[in-house]
């Protein structure tokens, strides 16, 4: 009698309902696709860099078909490209925002954490961007984003030493300086994430404003201080 209350209740029906249902949790719309797609190539770039990854490899991690891949990106290299841009903009839109201090002191401090920050949560495009890059690509690497980082510094260096009566033209030789100590000594933490970056951060300034006949024993941030 029960049976009667409706033919949906049937065990066939209900797995066929059971399977619909699945099907249509893991559709994607394209946009969704696309956005699964630049998150599964940069793992993979990140873990195994530009020549080592293949098509085959992102398209099986996303457990699509390789035409899907082509489809959004083109092949490998208009997907990298996508994965890099999206890491480059994402480095210096924090320190661009981050640079807000009046002091020089201060703007060095807010540098090294910045980059420091990124490389603690975004471990995997830090991995990306750090890697040697194809050879059709002159742009988008790490060396081309701390170019860019250091003409912003260049710029407040340069206002500076005016103010200060140094010669304005060695900016840009201080700012590369600059920007090359944080970025060199960032990949190094990136593999021994020790000291704390705060840490990490309150000796380089140390280093960069007080040299090495002048260093503190014991560094830190004035912006941590002002907290």
């Amino acid at each position: 009698m029960m049976d009667g209350l409706g033919s949906d209740h049937t065990p066939g029906r209900r797995r066929g309902a059971a399977a619909a249902g699945k099907t249509a949790r893991v559709r994607m719309s394209a946009a969704q696709r696309r956005e699964q797609l630049i998150a599964t190539a940069r793992q993979l770039f990140a873990e195994r860099g530009f020549d080592a990854t293949s098509i085959e490899e992102v398209a099986a991690r996303a457990k699509v078909s390789k035409p899907v891949v082509y489809e959004h990106f083109g092949g490998k290299e208009g997907l990298y490209a996508v994965v890099v841009d999206r890491e480059v903009r994402n480095l210096l839109d924090r320190i661009t925002t981050a640079l807000t201090a009046g002091h020089p002191r201060e703007l060095l401090e807010q540098a090294a954490l910045t980059l420091l920050t990124y490389i603690e949560e975004e471990n995997s495009g830090f991995r990306v961007l750090v890697r040697e890059s194809p050879l059709m690509s002159s742009t988008g690497n790490f060396s081309s984003v701390m170019n860019d980082v250091a003409h912003q510094v260049e710029h407040i260096l340069g206002a500076e030493f005016s103010s200060r009566g140094y010669d304005p033209k060695l900016a840009e030789l201080y700012a590369q300086a600059l920007v090359g100590m944080v970025a060199l000594t960032g990949r190094w933490w990136l593999e021994v994430r020790r000291p704390g970056k705060e840490t990490v951060a309150a000796h380089l300034v140390n280093l960069a404003w007080n040299g090495l006949s002048h260093l503190e024993p014991k560094p830190g941030l004035i912006t941590m201080r002002r907290r």
